[in-house]
């Protein structure tokens, strides 16, 4: 007797093969994605561990031992092990935001799959082997330095290939709120880090890597084995990331960004396969991807986003330890609300954005409000674990929307611009310019905050607010933009294109 197929592969099978395989992509990148901060994580959960309050332990410790007989570990058990800690990780940050602006150029012109699973590959290797040096009992800082550029380096890999996997496989219609969603991965990533590491950090610190860099080097091989890098390797259509004339009103009403009917289709579509022109257009040259309206200035504001991001996911388990003397583990635990606040605002910010079709006017709503909750959090964030435990949701929501916004709608916006005129080659660059330039922020942040914080936790806070109000100044005219053609939201003419007053520039 042959039984009837499982709920589940009915519920597949009656599902179209585009959405099957979208569901896949998505599926797919925000797990490799999520690898990739769950390996960046370790790091800010062991600083507490290299280096102890080693007072009550001074009588203990051997004549001349290296550290390693107390209760830190050398060379990070000196007094300047805030200045060593930020040079761990500013070699990490310094090297990405170096590699990122190369990376995208790679990513353009190679086979993506083959590039993000290599660099997942590598990148596992790398971060075991910063955690063997627990096992072979290093205790030379170059090492570890080594270590942490090398795997700089090679996890540039990671975001422009994933960004433009997901902008090949999904239009612009709803993609605030399809990469919102999907930008958790960041948050999911450094929750799982923290967790995975905390399980090890008091007992074999150097678990807190390997695990972490087995899990990435796992996934790179289900990269190489199931990405499918665009719709047209697998028979299905490409998504439609611009309105033709009179068809402005059919994508609207579209469920989804679905595949192209046979009437949704330009002239242009018509005469050749999608597939055909990306293979004939050229990838975008790195000052051409410049000259996209709009790039620049979301650039330079996720400099200053991505700093106070990374200054939270470098320094806050350690501040949590030194302010609100926690254990390094509870520290730890305690710092994954930030991020869950971090995926709140995120999707918030995707679905506000898709909405009112303003993605700076939405990124300068949240970083203004950002700059008072750090305040708050700063001076109030200790009365009580409840209070700690909210704060840290909002000011992770605030935080990390922009953040999120800008790294995933707006560089796949950006990546695809009408000004590119059909050049699908241009995901990889633009994506890599925007992180590239968020990355420089990304490594001054911890470096100030290695700088600030021996006068004070208090200045740190001042440089993050000085940070999030520097992003919004950054964003002020694209966002003016955007409000004034929600004033005058009139269409210009219908001519080859549809275009609203005074907004295309920022919500293109």
């Amino acid at each position: 007797m042959r039984v009837a197929l499982a709920p589940g592969i009915r519920l597949l099978r009656a599902l179209p093969r585009d959405s099957r395989y979208r569901g896949l992509t998505l599926l797919l990148t925000f797990l490799f994605y999520t690898s990739y901060h769950l390996s960046r994580k370790p790091i800010s959960i062991v600083k507490s561990q290299l280096h102890l309050n080693c007072s009550a332990a001074a009588s203990d410790r051997r004549n001349g031992s290296n550290g390693t007989a107390g209760c830190s570990w050398a060379p990070f058990d000196g007094d300047n092990y805030k200045e060593l800690f930020g040079a761990l990780d500013n070699a990490f940050l310094v090297a990405y935001a170096i590699g990122m602006f190369i990376s995208g150029i790679f990513g353009e012109r190679l086979p993506l799959r083959y590039y993000l699973s290599g660099g997942m590959v590598l990148s596992g290797v790398f971060t075991a082997l910063f955690g063997l040096g627990y096992f072979w009992d290093i205790h030379v800082l170059w090492y570890f330095i080594v270590m942490q550029i090398c795997n700089g380096l090679v996890q540039t890999t990671g975001w422009p290939a994933v960004v433009a996997c997901v902008g090949n496989w999904f239009g612009k219609g709803k993609r605030g709120l399809i990469m919102g969603v999907w930008n958790s991965h960041t948050s999911v990533g450094n929750i799982l880090g923290s967790l995975i590491a905390g399980v090890w950090v008091s007992s074999a610190w150097g678990l807190s890597f390997i695990v972490p860099g087995a899990i990435i080097a796992a996934m790179g091989l289900v990269c190489f084995f199931f990405l499918v890098e665009h719709p047209e390797d697998v028979g299905c259509s490409p998504p439609l990331h611009h309105a033709a004339p009179g068809e402005k009103d059919a994508e609207a009403a579209l469920p989804d960004d679905g595949p192209l009917s046979a009437t949704s289709r330009t002239s242009l579509d018509r005469s050749e396969s999608p597939k055909e022109a990306a293979e004939e257009a050229e990838a975008i040259s790195f000052l051409g991807a410049l000259r996209i309206p709009g790039v620049v200035e979301f650039s330079l504001c996720l400099l200053f986003a991505k700093l106070v991001s990374y200054t939270f996911l470098y320094w806050l388990p350690l501040y949590i330890v030194n302010v609100a003397h926690f254990g390094a583990k509870e520290a730890g635990d305690l710092s994954t609300l930030f991020d869950a606040g971090g995926i709140v605002g995120g999707i918030i910010a995707g679905l506000v954005s898709d909405y009112t079709g303003g993605r700076a006017t939405t990124c300068c709503a949240m970083l203004v409000a950002a700059a008072p909750m750090l305040f708050l959090y700063n001076h109030i964030g200790h009365n009580g674990i409840g209070v700690s435990m909210a704060m840290l949701i909002v000011c992770g929501g605030l935080v990390n929307g922009p953040y999120a916004l800008i790294t995933t709608a707006v560089s796949a916006d950006l990546g695809t611009h009408e000004c590119l005129k059909g050049n699908a080659r241009a995901l990889a660059t633009v994506t890599a310019i925007i992180d590239g330039t968020g990355s420089i922020g990304a490594a001054l942040g911890p470096l100030l905050a290695g700088l600030i914080s021996p006068t004070g936790w208090t200045n740190v806070f001042y440089m993050l607010i000085a940070a999030d109000v520097s992003a919004c100044l950054l964003l002020s005219r694209l966002a003016l933009k955007e409000i004034r053609g929600w004033r005058g939201c009139v269409p210009r003419k219908r001519g080859s294109s549809v275009q609203l007053t005074e907004s295309a520039l920022a919500g293109e």
